[in-house]
């Protein structure tokens, strides 16, 4: 099989991708902050979901789409989940993925 590296999926010997999620630089501009930077009450529109693969694809399809307004509900201690309200419903987000969503302050 050919290694094509405008692939979605990463290469078995890329380390920087772990379940989907890049760690490390993310595309930045000014403004932008990752959704886990969100105290609670605070609401953001979604800007990137910067996720690959299956997860990204489920984010997707969970309503986490760029334009859409999200609030955070409230933070679980000790580095649990984040609630974050979207669509109209409340959904937990492991930290890891709140921190490859990225928002802007709503306008």
């Amino acid at each position: 099989m050919r290694q094509d590296s405008s692939s979605d999926i990463p290469a078995p010997g890329d380390r920087g991708w772990r379940h989907g999620l890049r760690r490390g630089r993310q595309p930045w501009r000014p403004g932008l902050r990752s959704l886990s930077d969100l105290e609670p009450g605070e609401s953001a529109v979604v800007a990137d979901v910067c996720c690959r693969g299956r997860l990204g694809e489920r984010l997707l399809e969970m309503g986490l789409t760029p334009g859409t307004q999200v609030e955070v509900v409230r933070h679980a201690p000790f580095g649990g989940p984040i609630e974050v309200r979207v669509r109209g419903y409340l959904l937990l987000l492991r930290r890891c993925e709140a921190e490859n969503i990225l928002v802007e302050s709503a306008a």
